[in-house]
């Protein structure tokens, strides 16, 4: 895939950027070698200074970031608008608390003085998905940043402008030079970088094959990796929901960035009691979403990013619907230009229809019907991933159930799975490890060092491991 822009709404190339040549890339790396040799000294106040001016320019230019995002990857320009604003306040959160995430912490041993010390590792490679553009790279670059590493850049080749204006917004907000640095290669390059000695550690969003490449790269190198990868996410609701929120969340949940999530909810599992009344408000709401220009404030539903994920999406509906699955609404291209597709609603899906085991990247619903809760928490599991799950209920003891037993990274009862820089983000099984997010995420790219100080001539220490 060439590094360009290519508006998804329109198919029309709006600008192509050249891959980095080896020597100059080579230069990037030794530059953040160096930058991270001065960096990691500057003090937490410094850092602190700089997210917060980050954050200022994010809030004071968030219209010009969020229609780069929208002609980038088709993501409608209000929820583009809404992810720099999030970007801004990830900024200001980890400024705000990442000295007090990282401080010292004091333990009593037999030694008159020991404590643990956070200290970070060195350059970290980002590798990034063009699907939240800012929102991604922010939620790595804040924290890391801040907990005195530097960044390396490699985002996905549809998103270059944005890869360029987020290292231009790092250098204008005042972090020295070196500090975060966006890389323009291809995906072929990123091993190279991943396997430089220069390179300490790697984060990466992304799909599950791209996911086991890079960590079986990092663990022959033995660096640190922390992988955030597909999902697909159950959404239960159960009789004592309240089914007006519920409907319309759960609309909200699928279609959110034109179906493209990770966390959208994919899965609606639906209690037997409530199935048909919850099937038809929500095939009703789903048929209601208007689908065009991302540029339009009214347009809830644009295009896909890409031609090859239309094309995959299509595939997938359609040989579910070959397998059994019955189509309530939508289930084709729309025929216009750009890469658009009706928003749909599958049900009675058999096991081994794509629908039932693969994670479908689109705007299309999946309905289940369950008798009874263990039913539901059943088919909740009954998938290879475990990064979010919503679960509607009023029960306390349902409540508890769902809490305790979803395999998942987050389970959220009665609200929409969303990703919260106070709270640790990641996943279980096949949706990746290691948490992004809050002191969690601050501190999975740093040494944990554990610092024991006795004065001279003291007692004799314990010689066990």
């Amino acid at each position: 895939m060439a590094i360009a822009t290519i508006n998804p709404a329109t198919g029309e190339t709006l600008k192509e950027f050249a891959p980095l040549a080896e020597a100059e890339l080579d230069a990037r790396l030794q530059r953040a070698a160096e930058s991270f040799r001065a960096y990691r000294r500057t003090s937490f106040a410094e850092r602190a200074g700089w997210l917060l001016l980050a954050a200022g320019i994010l809030e004071d230019e968030q219209d010009n970031f969020a229609h780069l995002m929208t002609i980038e990857m088709g993501k409608p320009i209000k929820s583009a608008g809404e992810e720099a604003a999030k970007c801004a306040w990830v900024c200001r959160y980890y400024a705000e608390t990442g000295a007090q995430h990282l401080a010292d912490e004091p333990v009593a041993t037999n030694a008159p003085r020991s404590f643990v010390r956070y200290q970070p590792l060195g350059p970290v490679l980002a590798v990034m998905p063009w699907n939240f553009p800012f929102w991604q790279v922010f939620r790595f670059a804040a924290p890391a940043l801040m907990a005195g590493n530097v960044g390396l850049l490699k985002h996905a080749s549809n998103v270059p402008q944005c890869a360029l204006a987020i290292e231009d917004l790092f250098r204008r907000a005042g972090f020295p030079e070196g500090a975060f640095q966006t890389l323009l290669i291809k995906s072929d390059a990123v091993a190279r970088v991943l396997e430089d000695e220069r390179v300490a550690a790697v984060t990466l969003t992304g799909s599950e094959p791209a996911g086991r490449d890079v960590a079986a790269r990092a663990g022959r190198k033995l660096k640190k990796s922390v992988l955030e990868l597909g999902g697909s996410d159950p959404f239960i609701v159960m009789p004592s929901a309240d089914l007006e929120a519920a409907v319309s969340t759960a609309v909200k949940a699928r279609t959110i960035n034109n179906g493209q999530s990770c966390i959208a909810a994919k899965r609606f599992i639906v209690a037997a009691a409530i199935y048909e009344e919850f099937t038809r408000r929500f095939v009703a709401g789903m048929q209601a979403l208007k689908v065009g220009d991302p540029l339009n404030e009214s347009t809830d539903v644009g295009p896909l990013a890409t031609p090859q994920i239309l094309a995959d999406l299509d595939e997938q509906v359609q040989q579910s619907i070959a397998a059994g699955a019955r189509l309530l609404t939508g289930g084709a291209r729309l025929e216009r230009r750009g890469n658009y597709y009706a928003p749909t609603v599958l049900a009675a899906i058999p096991k081994d229809a794509p629908a039932y085991r693969e994670e479908l990247f689109g705007p299309v619903a999946l309905l289940f019907r369950v008798e009874h809760l263990d039913e539901a928490i059943r088919l909740a599991n009954d998938t290879n991933f475990g990064l979010g799950a919503s679960a509607w209920t009023n029960d306390e003891h349902e409540r508890t159930r769902f809490a305790d037993e979803l395999e998942a990274g987050s389970v959220f009862i009665n609200g929409m799975v969303a990703s919260d820089p106070r709270l640790p983000f990641g996943g279980v099984k096949h949706s990746g490890y290691g948490r992004e997010l809050s002191a969690f995420g601050i501190r999975e790219f740093v040494n944990i060092k554990t610092v024991w100080i006795k004065d001279a001539g003291g007692g004799r220490q314990a010689e066990t491991e």
